[in-house]
């Protein structure tokens, strides 16, 4: 099995890299690749998209700047099914749109809209960083074994904001509910960042390269 994380520019790669190789080395999950070969997406049995950075420049700088790299990824998660995980901004470019400098389409997987974080009380901070616990709103494979109450590290000043609910695997509580999971089908996204998100992160990365739909 080949997994592919996405090399976009858009952040060091290093850190989840070295998570997903040690995940796939303790599940005997195959091959863990970090690539912005076409090529090598349009072979990926799994399909892992970070991002870090403002949502424009990220889609940017895979729609516009690698044209061939997204054909790659779309004919890969949406035609021929391979399993997709979206990490922090390639989390919310799976909504329709971002609103983040301008309004900017998403992959549209997502019935959501990217907006500013707004929470109620002053003394919370944007961007959310740090660690944050899970409410955990939906089951699912990749959730196998994750509870309401379990760690994960943040760092964003925008949130997707839910059209439909049902999309969403979990949220958690700054001000107001932000949501942190979300899923369609074979494509699942988290506004954390696993890799460092310790054992929490580490299970969520072993379930998806178990995941068997």
């Amino acid at each position: 099995m080949l997994t592919v994380l996405i090399d976009t520019d858009s952040g060091n790669l290093h850190s989840a890299e070295k998570a997903f190789q040690r995940m796939a080395r303790e599940t005997d999950a195959g091959t863990v690749l970090v690539s912005a070969n076409p090529e090598d997406v349009a072979r990926a049995d799994r399909v892992v998209l970070p991002g870090d950075g403002a949502f424009p420049a990220c889609r940017a700088a895979l729609v516009r700047d690698r044209e061939a790299l997204f054909e790659a990824l779309n004919e890969t998660v949406e035609i021929r099914g391979r399993p997709f995980l979206g990490i922090c901004v390639g989390m919310q470019l799976m909504a329709r749109k971002g609103l983040e400098y301008r309004e900017t389409p998403g992959f549209g997987w997502i019935d959501a809209e990217v907006v500013p974080i707004a929470p109620a009380d002053p003394a919370l901070k944007v961007p959310h960083m740090g660690w944050n616990d899970l409410v955990i709103d939906r089951d699912h494979p990749v959730l196998a074994g994750l509870a309401t109450g379990d760690h994960a590290y943040f760092v964003h000043s925008y949130h997707m904001e839910m059209t439909s609910p049902d999309q969403r695997l979990a949220h958690v509580e700054y001000g107001a509910p932000l949501t942190a999971i979300v899923a369609d089908g074979l494509k699942i996204g988290t506004q954390f960042h696993p890799e460092k998100s310790q054992a929490t992160g580490l299970r969520l990365i072993s379930n998806f390269l178990d995941w068997r739909p």
